[in-house]
């Protein structure tokens, strides 16, 4: 709980700055309207507030359902063991999650509003279920996310551990999950832009309602390729550091607490 929640904190107030340009890119007003690199930390308490728990909760059931499913498993089932262990940890941490994602986006592109006054408008209009607009489109992204790199987080470890002859340390560990984070940020863009455009999408509009296949297809049909893969370089860049400081950061808290 510790070691994650730290890694969490750390990782989304360092870079939450190319979070805001890459929030404002995929917007539906485009950048400049949304307040282009005016107010980069717009929505930042709300980050802040969310990051520990959701971090935490993430790793919390990561570790103890991969625990629970090596016992007795085959090797050449690990890679399964990790992807059903980070997609149960993204369903769980989403629950924290969301509704701190859906204010500071709301936030990023109204940097004029405070973060408190946004989660009133919300909550006043939309009630608890506006805070969780995006629930399904965000597990969406994020288990196809770690899918993709848990296990190849874990397999990238493992070949440098086997390469050098021992265990590998915890900046080595940050740079295999630099890799495998820009890696799955990548392929993943699409889903985080339908993610992004249903949170930010007025109350009754079609996209309010969380269908992704149905956000994906209106930014195919207005914008194509270039609308479907918005802000993936701010997305790449900041997951890409995001997994080496999130990562690093939690091998090495966990060292240090165990």
């Amino acid at each position: 709980l510790k070691a994650g929640g730290v890694a969490g904190v750390c990782v989304d107030l360092i870079l939450f700055p190319l979070d805001t340009v890459k929030t404002r890119l995929q917007s539906p007003q485009g950048f400049r309207k949304a307040g282009g690199f005016r107010g980069i930390y717009a929505g930042v308490p709300s980050t802040a507030i969310g990051s520990f728990p959701n971090a935490a909760a993430f790793f919390i059931t990561y570790e103890n359902v991969k625990s629970m499913l090596h016992h007795g498993s085959t090797s050449y089932l690990t890679p399964a063991t990790h992807m059903v262990a980070a997609s149960l940890g993204e369903v769980v941490a989403c629950l924290v999650r969301v509704p701190s994602e859906v204010v500071k986006q709301r936030a990023q592109v109204s940097p004029s509003l405070s973060t408190l006054q946004i989660l009133s408008h919300t909550l006043y209009h939309e009630g608890i279920q506006g805070l969780y607009r995006g629930y399904k489109s965000t597990v969406l992204r994020e288990i196809p996310f770690s899918l993709v790199q848990f296990p190849l987080w874990e397999s990238l470890k493992d070949l440098w551990s086997w390469k050098q002859g021992h265990v590998v340390d915890s900046w080595q560990s940050a740079v295999c999950g630099a890799f495998a984070g820009g890696f799955a940020a990548a392929v993943t863009t699409p889903l985080d832009v339908a993610k992004t455009r249903i949170m930010l999408a007025k109350a009754g509009s079609s996209n309010a309602s969380g269908n992704v296949l149905a956000a994906l297809g209106g930014i195919w049909r207005t914008q194509g390729l270039s609308g479907l893969f918005a802000g993936v370089v701010p997305r790449m860049a900041a997951i890409s550091l995001g997994g080496f400081i999130f990562l690093g950061t939690y091998e090495k808290t966990r060292q240090l607490l165990l």
